[in-house]
Formats: C-alpha cells, structure tokens, sequence
C-alpha cells in the first residue's frame, strides 16, 4: 500500500508513519511545510527506510499537491496536516483557517482530480482519510460522551476550523462520491509531543522546577489517548473502514487537568526527584482560565472497537509512564526546540 501522509513530521503524523512503515510494510510519502511543529527527527527512525520519502510542501498549494499525487500514486490519503493548539488559535486564527479549511480544500479538489483518472478498481480501493478532533463537538455537562452522530459545536477558533474542514470532506464523498473516511479523536498524549500542549509542557517544567500552570480550577476534563494507539486506529480505519463513515476514537481515560498534573507530579518525583526543591506538586499555580475553555470531552469508542476490532492497548497509568520516561531519555529532542521555538511561555491568553 502507498500512502500520502499529510502533516507526516508533526506529533501524530509521525507516529502513524513509524506504524505504516515499520510495522505495515507501506509506502509512504510525508507532505509536510514543517512549520514550527513539524521535526524531522520525528521521523528520523524511517528516514533510511527505502519504503520512506519526504516532501517539504504546503497543502493549500494545489500545484504541488497535484504533483504529489501524480508522481507518488497513492492508495490512500491519511490527512493529518493541520494548525492544532487552541491557545494559538486564540493569538491568531488566520494561520487555522489558511491550513485547515484552505488547505484541505485544496488538498481534497488534488485528490479528486486524481481520483477520477483512477481506473474502477483503483477508484473503489483509494480512500481519503481525514483525521479530526472531538473538539468540533463543543462542551460535554458532567454526564454522556460524544460520538459519530453528536451535533457540531466548536467553540474555538481551532475547533471551528476543523469543523469546517469536516464538513468539506464529506461533501466531496457526498457530492462527488470521493471515498472519504473522518476520526475525531481525544487528546493524544506521548513521545514526541510539541512541548506547548499540557502533558509535556508539565513534565518538562516539573523536571526543570519550573512552575506548573494549571488554568481556572484545573477540573476541566479530557478523554487521555496514547498517539501510538491512535496511529494504529488510524491504520485500521483506512484497511478496514467503510467510505463514508466517520469514526471516534478514543482512551477511554477520562481525567481532569488537575488530576493529569499531579499524576505527572507522582511520575517526575519517582524518576526524577530533585531533593533541592521537594515534590513536584509544591510547583503547582492555578492561573486565569484561558478564554471559552470547554469543561468536559469524552468519547465513546464502542463503534470502531465494534466493527473495526480496535482498542487501546495502554491504559491512562501505564502511557503516561512511558511518556515521562521518554522524555526524561530523550532531553536532546526538547531542549532544540526550548532553544529556540518554544520556550514555555503562555500561549492564548488574549
């Protein structure tokens, strides 16, 4: 199988890449413009595999997206390219709308072009993949879970934009019969994760005795799945998903950001305890919530472990354990991007 990777270098599209080219035996071609979360190093386990290839490109450039395709020939499209940070978001929307809703545009209008000069069996094989969040749902109360069928409510401008590009690709399978699957899923968490989103944000200030951020009261609660169980989702969605679906994926993690802190706290004392400070915890600062922040995600899973055959194989514990770990190994991969992209500083206080 060859597949198209959009957004392959970034945190989740490099970890569906390790899992199509190591443990797949796929083709694979990364399009990524590698913006400041895009890091070849996240790929660098692939970068000597023959079944790899890299191109450095924008996806709201439909020249280079049709040339991808005619050169690359791919079975399938996994669409993962995307501005992500809701805090971001909220500093400046106008990069979210240009690569979300732009950018799939004009990657949908290159696959569709391709896809019609497809003989018949190809056209029924090929499928367009794209993977959203469960943010477009808006904010759950105490109780129920999302699911395919939930109504849209985005309440970022993040979340808007995925929204929107939602919606585009399935009017494409709809209007045009493009074999189009979507996954929303819950907030990822694991190896290589951009150190401005919580969990790593957390690790690396606690290792460094820095303070620990937590917005508003800290029991803003989020469905935790680890990125590796995510990419092999992602994987059997587009072996085994029907076009058209759409399909949640999810840890079944509920915690609150609270709790997520403290977890990390217990984990950085155990592996990491600096005598001269004391527990992590002590670094723990409540601070004014972030504009619109949604109190509740959670997603209910039961369809693609139902018709698919997937679950997750790490609980919350057992993830978050692995992920501390890798970071306090990996020191050299956080600390280039600390020099110089990110610093830790607050994003999205508007």
């Amino acid at each position: 199988m060859r597949v198209l990777v959009t957004g392959g270098a970034g945190f989740i599209g490099s970890a569906v890449v390790r899992e199509l080219v190591l443990n797949q035996e796929a083709e694979v071609l990364v399009v990524d413009a590698l913006t400041y979360a895009g890091n070849l190093e996240n790929l660098s386990i692939v970068a000597s595999n023959p079944r790899y290839r890299f191109l450095k490109a924008n996806i709201a450039d439909e020249i280079a997206m049709r040339r991808a395709f005619a050169s690359f020939q791919p079975h399938a499209v996994m669409h993962l390219a995307a501005e992500s940070h809701v805090d971001r978001s909220i500093d400046g929307p106008s990069a979210f709308i240009q690569t979300n809703v732009v950018g799939t545009f004009a990657l949908l209008q290159a696959a569709l072009d391709y896809w019609r000069e497809l003989n018949t069996s190809e056209q029924a094989a090929f499928r367009f993949h794209h993977i959203s969040t469960d943010e477009v749902f808006g904010s759950l109360g105490s109780e129920g879970l999302f699911c395919e069928t939930t109504a849209y409510d985005p309440r970022s401008p993040y979340s808007a934009s995925k929204a929107a590009s939602d919606h585009l690709v399935r009017a494409w399978g709809h209007t045009y019969g493009l074999p189009t699957l979507v996954t929303n899923c819950s907030n990822n968490y694991g190896p290589y994760h951009f150190p401005e989103k919580l969990i790593p944000l957390m690790i690396l200030s606690a290792f460094e005795g820095r303070e620990l951020p937590v917005y508003g009261d800290g029991a803003n609660v989020r469905d935790w799945l680890h990125v590796e169980d995510h990419a092999r989702a992602l994987v059997t969605v587009i072996q085994r998903g029907v076009p058209g679906e759409t399909y949640a994926v999810g840890g079944r993690a509920e915690r609150t950001n609270l709790d997520v802190v403290k977890t990390v706290c217990s984990l950085i004392d155990e592996l990491a305890f600096d005598t001269s400070r004391g527990p992590a915890e002590n670094l723990i600062r409540f601070v004014k919530d972030r504009p619109g922040h949604d109190r509740r995600y959670a997603i209910d899973c039961s369809k693609i472990e139902a018709d698919l055959g997937w679950q997750p194989q790490e609980s919350f514990e057992s993830g978050l354990a692995k992920t501390v770990r890798w970071y306090l190994d990996n020191q050299e991969w956080w600390q280039r991007i600390r020099s110089g992209v990110y610093r830790g500083e607050r994003l999205g206080v508007a």
